[in-house]
C-alpha cells in the first residue's frame, strides 16, 4: 500500500510540474512593454506626483515597473490583467485623452480601496503612512477634482486633516 501511495504522489508531482511548464507557453501576460507617456495631469505639487508614483503608477500609468514574478504564469496573467484594468480606469500617462474616473481617485484612496492590500503586501514602497495618505488624497483632489467636503479633505480614510490634528473636541 505504501508503494502505491508513493507512486501516485510521484505521478501527481510530475503532473503538477508538467502543467506549470506547459502554462508558461501561453502567450498572455508576457507583453511587458509600456506605451509612451502622452500627457500627465497638471499636478498640484511634485509631492503628489511622487506619492502617486509610489502607490499608483504600476497599475495606473504607462510607467509600470514589471516585477520578476510577472514573467511566470499564472502570476503573469494576473499582473497583466490588473495593469490593463487599472490603465483602463485611470491612466496618469495619458491625460491627453479623457479620464472619466479621474475625479474619483482621491475618494478611492481615502476610502482605502486603493492601493489594494495584496499590492501593498508585495510592494512595500506603496505602503503610505497616515500623513502620506492624507497628502496623496489632498493632492489628488487638488489635481483631479472630486467630491467636496469631508471626504475630499481625507476624513474618509480614517486619518485627520492638518487642521483636525490641532483641534480638541468641544463636546
Amino acid at each position: 500500500m505504501n508503494a502505491n501511495v508513493t507512486r501516485w504522489a510521484t505521478r501527481g508531482a510530475i503532473a503538477v510540474v508538467a502543467l506549470l511548464v506547459a502554462i508558461q507557453l501561453v502567450p498572455f501576460g508576457r507583453d511587458h512593454t509600456n506605451p509612451p507617456v502622452t500627457g500627465e495631469p497638471s499636478w498640484d505639487s511634485p509631492r503628489t506626483r511622487e506619492l502617486a508614483k509610489r502607490a499608483c503608477f504600476d497599475c495606473h500609468s504607462n510607467e509600470t515597473v514589471w516585477p520578476v514574478y510577472a514573467n511566470v504564469a499564472p502570476f503573469s496573467w494576473l499582473v497583466a490583467d490588473h495593469v490593463a484594468e487599472g490603465r483602463s480606469k485611470l491612466n496618469f500617462s495619458e491625460f491627453d485623452r479623457p479620464q472619466k474616473e479621474a475625479h474619483e481617485a482621491g475618494e478611492v484612496v481615502a476610502e482605502g480601496e486603493m492601493p489594494p492590500g495584496y499590492y501593498k503586501l508585495l510592494h512595500p514602497s506603496a505602503r503610505l503612512d497616515d500623513a502620506e495618505l492624507r497628502q496623496l488624497v489632498d493632492g489628488l483632489q487638488a489635481t483631479l477634482g472630486g467630491e467636496e467636503g469631508e471626504l475630499a479633505r481625507g476624513r474618509g480614510g480614517g486619518f485627520p486633516t492638518a487642521e483636525e490634528e490641532g483641534e480638541e473636541d468641544d463636546d
